[in-house]
């Protein structure tokens, strides 16, 4: 274990980012800030890419800071920890997801949801006192967290590179299963089979639930059944989608494009739940209010999870053995990891090697 000061002068470290929205990722210098006393300093091995990472990182949501070094599905090793950390030693197995800082005072924080609290500070893109004002990312060779934000691996450390992508895709749908009581006796409907649906046919199948995976493709059907679904409706089938009408207790839909809500919502028995965890460009079409109420049915949302949930789901994931099906790029492949995203092209989850970064 080492211990260190604040006094300590930050270090450069390389990186992967991009100076605007119009140009290409390239490889950066940045300043990681000295381990403080509460900080854990990590060297990142993997970093799952996260839809959201193009979003930012190409500007289409508006409020980039530059330069913008993405990602928040970090895994990797302790290497020095600060003279008050109580939960971490060197050479320890951890990982960082979507969330580095919170206010610690709020209702949200204080149950354990700091994914809700509005002082969240995210793992990139966020204003910060560290250089260059904003936080920087994990396509990067090293992260200093606050120890209460960094999570305990218990995997097979051969199995690491995929557990990144548990991170974000992994906490984005466990979460919701969880809360709405996910298990055996439940009939759960994943829509869409990508980065968060795959994840949430395993999470789901693991929790006992019968698990119904949709997809807009015949061809994905196999795959999704070899994911752990116990059936697969093809949406775009008429006579598929009715033969399921009015039975299931939960449908997590996890397609982040404008669609028919409608067509999921009549699939929900009495007091079902149908839960959004994507966040399309434009609004989905309004749904149909006289489905909601004549069946007393519920259109919810849901957003990554808190700490305390994180590492309940990292460990759930490591009892069960479960990671992300990933496809392990160099960080100079990430623009045309990127466009392959939009495609489509991606079984299920790109992951950065970060050993890249060296040269």
């Amino acid at each position: 274990m080492t211990f260190t000061n604040t006094m300590e002068v930050a270090l450069a470290v390389k990186a992967f980012g991009a100076y605007a929205g119009d140009k290409p990722l390239e490889a950066m210098d940045i300043e990681r800030r000295a381990t403080g006393a509460h900080d854990v300093k990590i060297e990142i091995a993997y970093c799952g890419v996260c839809h959201s990472d193009l979003h930012q990182v190409r500007a289409e949501w508006g409020g980039t800071r530059w330069p913008c070094v993405p990602g928040h599905e970090i895994v990797g090793r302790v290497t020095e920890v600060g003279g008050h950390v109580k939960n971490f030693k060197a050479g320890d197995l951890v990982g960082v997801g979507c969330i580095v800082d919170s206010c610690g005072e709020c209702p949200e924080c204080a149950d354990g949801y700091e994914n809700y609290c509005d002082g969240m500070i995210g793992t990139y893109n966020f204003p910060t006192e560290d250089a260059p004002g904003h936080t920087l990312g994990g396509y990067s060779q090293q992260i200093v967290v606050n120890e209460g934000y960094v999570l305990h691996v218990k995997h097979d450390e051969d199995k690491l590179a995929a557990v990144a992508p548990l991170l974000c895709a992994g906490i984005t749908t466990y979460s919701p299963l969880k809360h709405w009581n996910t298990g055996p006796g439940k009939k759960v409907g994943i829509v869409g089979i990508g980065g968060l649906g795959h994840m949430g046919v395993k999470i789901a199948h693991a929790m006992g639930a019968h698990v119904v995976a949709f997809t807009t493709s015949e061809s994905k059907r196999e795959a999704a059944l070899a994911l752990g679904a116990d059936e697969v409706v093809v949406s775009r089938n008429e006579d598929e989608m009715a033969a399921h009408a009015l039975s299931f207790d939960l449908i997590l839909n996890t397609v982040a494009a404008p669609h028919n809500l409608d067509a999921y919502i009549n699939l929900l028995k009495r007091d079902g739940t149908m839960t959004l965890v994507g966040v399309p460009a434009e609004a989905h079409p309004a749904p149909n209010v006289a489905a909601l109420i004549f069946k007393r049915r519920s259109l919810a949302g849901s957003l990554i999870g808190g700490i305390p949930e994180t590492q309940e789901m990292l460990d759930f994931c490591a009892k069960h053995n479960i990671v992300a099906d990933i496809e392990m790029i160099r960080a100079d492949e990430v623009d045309a990891a990127y466009d392959r995203m939009i495609k489509g092209d991606v079984k299920y989850r790109f992951v950065i090697d970060t050993a890249s970064l060296a040269g």
